[in-house]
């Protein structure tokens, strides 16, 4: 704004504030706020910086009026903002103390350094609402597709504009040899709107998995009409993307609608994507399935779930390994990040090799701990069993009736493997008492006696101990990290507790220790989430009492809350 317009006559004023909101797409009051701004500086500059002096502006008229206000005392001690009793009632007759009398003061003409001072306060104020209105306009945007018009690019970043704000797609949210020029017309995703100190910041992304699903539901109507869902998205921008979907409706194939005629609907997602190939897969409540399905093209001939792990093992022919897992395992860890399970691939003859290996593993043990020939111990292992436990405690019956044994000799194994156990047993209940786990620690369920020295170990030695753990304490958890797995073992990791029996030792443990009672349990509804799920389990799975609400109340009850 220049001199000039500063100075300019009153419809002149009217004008420029109308341009400004116009241009800038703010309020008329705002512009003509922060030019009786300006003013009012330029008149304390001129008459002194200790009076108080307001400018009001005609929104009608432009007419410009200058005022000091002086406070109504008794004893005025500074006249450039207080008037005694007698002189206010001279100008008002109806003045009393603690009010104020407007002065009216000539208009200043500005000079050359206030008129500059003038244009920045309005430039600044004009600014502060541009911006205020922007992230008013775009906070709650997030997770929209926008267009816009590249403006220019710095050291990779496209700047956007969107026309009534600017955006940013840094390096890292566009596509591998993608490149954008002035004036290029841009398609992108609000992944964040943030308020920053030098202003709202409007981040787009052409690489984020949500970008996908967006611009399948605009080229899908059924998506857009929620006939169609999109579970989930899996990208390699720019090279490949697997996208999960199913049908609320059986008449309608999911996958063929996504598809389109002749592959015009995912073709037009697939341009828009720079060439990246798409993989569109069925999705299904069972996960086995739909990690075969994610493997697509591959062959799968057989899947081992491990659901306590999230991990899933997948064997395949031998001349399909390369094709499941993919250039640089594209494949595997796409599918991976579909489903949110980690995924391990063997091809038939791994897993040959490792079932002969763990059959060996398996019979040495029954050889060595039963004292038995190599000859018994295969046969045992063959027969399925896996642990001394198994053969100690299953019915003779079941031992009898393996070719080559008898009862008695069935009874002979079944006593040396009790034998076997026994020593364990009192090998490990010794190490309890020197570690000083508590004996009513072992009456708990579902202990055995490794388990008592791996608490014991961990400095978990009373009931009240045990009560105070969570089950991600017993039993560890899982966090995924980008595209990582990671595995955080618990105290009682590898000693085969699942996470219900963690939390039903936990729940025993607060029984016994009086933090809760059984009608407190009885009141509780079942169902309830956990609170604090993690991704990838389902929540309050197998905790129908809420453990961490509970332990919260317990915490509060035990320090006197």
């Amino acid at each position: 704004m220049s001199d000039s317009a500063v100075s300019a006559n009153k419809l002149e004023l009217l004008q420029i504030a109308d341009s400004v909101a116009r241009e800038k797409s703010i309020d008329r009051e705002i512009v003509l706020s922060a030019m009786a701004d300006a003013i009012q500086r330029a008149a304390r500059s001129r008459y002194g910086a200790e009076n108080d002096i307001r400018a009001d502006i005609n929104e009608q008229t432009g007419e410009i009026k200058l005022s000091r206000l002086l406070q109504v005392v008794e004893k005025v001690e500074n006249e450039a903002t207080e008037i005694g009793l007698k002189d206010a009632l001279a100008k008002n007759d109806a003045a009393q103390i603690g009010d104020f009398i407007a002065e009216p003061l000539p208009p200043v003409d500005f000079g050359r350094i206030a008129a500059q001072n003038a244009k920045q306060v309005i430039t600044q104020k004009v600014r502060d609402a541009e911006r205020a209105r922007q992230y008013e306009e775009y906070k709650n945007r997030a997770g929209e597709i926008v267009h816009g018009i590249v403006k220019r690019v710095e050291y990779g970043n496209v700047i956007v504009d969107l026309g009534r704000a600017d955006a940013v797609v840094r390096r890292d949210e566009t596509l591998p040899r993608e490149n954008f020029r002035n004036g290029d017309r841009v398609r992108a995703y609000i992944y964040d709107v943030r308020q920053e100190q030098r202003g709202p910041q409007i981040f787009l992304s052409r690489t984020h998995p949500q970008f996908m699903s967006k611009l399948f539901e605009q080229e899908v109507p059924e998506i857009y009409d929620g006939i169609i869902e999109i579970r989930s998205v899996a990208r390699d921008p720019g090279s490949r993307a697997k996208i999960a979907v199913i049908s609320n409706d059986s008449a309608i194939d999911p996958v063929g609608a996504c598809v389109g005629m002749r592959g015009s609907r995912v073709q037009a997602v697939v341009n828009e994507l720079q060439g990246e190939k798409i993989d569109i897969i069925q999705w299904s409540p069972d996960a086995a399935t739909f990690i075969v399905n994610a493997l697509a093209p591959a062959e799968v001939v057989k899947v081992v779930l491990d659901e306590e792990a999230e991990r899933i093992e997948v064997v395949v022919p031998d001349d399909q390994l390369s094709l499941a897992i993919g250039r640089r395992g594209q494949n595997v860890r796409l599918a991976s990040q579909l489903s949110g399970w980690d995924i391990d691939i063997l091809t038939e003859a791994e897993e040959s090799e490792r079932r002969q290996a763990e059959f060996q593993q398996r019979s040495e043990k029954f050889a060595e701990v039963l004292d038995a020939d190599e000859l018994v111990a295969q046969l045992l292992a063959s027969e399925g069993f896996s642990t001394v436990e198994e053969v100690a405690y299953v019915p003779v019956e079941e031992i009898a009736e393996i070719d080559g044994f008898d009862e008695e000799m069935a009874r002979e194994i079944q006593a040396r493997a009790r034998d076997y156990i026994d020593r364990v047993n009192a090998e490990h209940d010794t190490r309890r008492k020197d570690l000083g786990v508590a004996d009513e620690v072992g009456e708990l369920p579902g202990l055995t006696g490794a388990m008592l020295v791996a608490l014991g170990e961990d400095g978990i030695k009373t009931v009240e101990d045990v009560a105070g753990c969570a089950t991600d304490d017993l039993v560890g958890w899982i966090e995924r990290k980008d595209d990582e797995v990671i595995r955080h073992e618990g105290v009682l990791s590898g000693h085969e507790m699942s996470r219900d029996d963690a939390e039903a030792l936990i729940m025993a443990a607060r029984l016994k220790a009086g933090w809760v009672s059984e009608e407190d349990l009885a009141a509780e509804p079942a169902g309830d989430e956990e609170p604090g799920a993690r991704d990838g389990e389902e929540a309050g799975a197998g905790d129908p009492l809420a453990v961490t609400r509970i332990l919260s109340e317990v915490k509060d009850a035990g320090t006197g809350a």
